[in-house]
């Protein structure tokens, strides 16, 4: 049982014990103080489910290759319901808006010289702060309905999830080893990193309903301002 510990006096312990610890709570506390975006920003990354690399890039914010070992980029900032550009390896893809105040995955493919892009909806969240959240992609070609579970035989963490959509749950941050699965088919095991309270870690199901593999990586935010 992870005991529950309020977020600054965890940051506060930290601070006065070892000097390397300081130096992570001066990270926390960066964390907190961080300029904030604007009310109305929305939050967009890329993610490539592919076994060829793909660099992107959304808005005004860094150009990033994303590949099976980082799937994903970081979430850009942008204004809700202003449009903003997407390149894909330096090419314009798409002129695109999202409604304000949301979170968005772009999942794209390439189609031949062409790329195609899906959006999932990662708004519906977890909003427990002493907890770790798990969200589930399921990516893979032709699994109608996928699922996560505790590796070998742990419980079953998310079931059902459809074609090109998403589940999120919260989690304490515990360690663990997962894999995920169409059908009877599961794919190889994936270990969950040492998450902290407020983490957000994503898992994508790709290759096939005959072959899935999965990947994991925690979510990142680009830095507001940064530009």
């Amino acid at each position: 049982m992870i005991r529950r510990i309020h977020f600054s006096t965890l940051a506060l312990a930290l601070a006065l014990a070892l000097p390397g610890a300081a130096a992570q709570a001066e990270g926390v506390f960066a964390q907190l103080y961080a300029a904030r975006p604007p009310a109305g920003s929305s939050f967009v990354r890329v993610v490539n489910p592919e076994a060829s690399p793909v660099r992107v890039q959304i808005a005004n914010g860094p150009s990033q290759e994303i590949s099976p070992t980082q799937p994903a980029s970081t979430y850009a900032i942008v204004k809700g319901n202003q449009p903003f550009n997407l390149l894909i390896d330096g090419k314009p893809a798409a002129s695109l808006q999202v409604k304000p105040d949301t979170f968005t995955t772009l999942v794209v493919r390439r189609d031949g010289a062409n790329a195609t892009y899906a959006a999932i909806d990662d708004s519906n969240g977890a909003q427990d702060a002493l907890k770790a959240e798990l969200r589930f992609y399921n990516l893979a070609a032709d699994c109608p309905a996928a699922r996560l579970e505790v590796s070998p035989t742990g419980p079953t963490l998310f079931q059902d999830v459809k074609p090109g959509a998403s589940a999120a749950r919260a989690i304490n941050p515990v360690s663990a080893t997962l894999a995920a699965g169409c059908g009877t088919v599961r794919s190889p095991s994936l270990v969950l990193p040492a998450l902290q309270p407020g983490d957000h870690y994503s898992l994508f199901l790709t290759g096939s309903a005959t072959a899935p593999t999965l990947h994991g990586q925690t979510s990142a935010t680009d830095p507001y301002g940064s530009k």
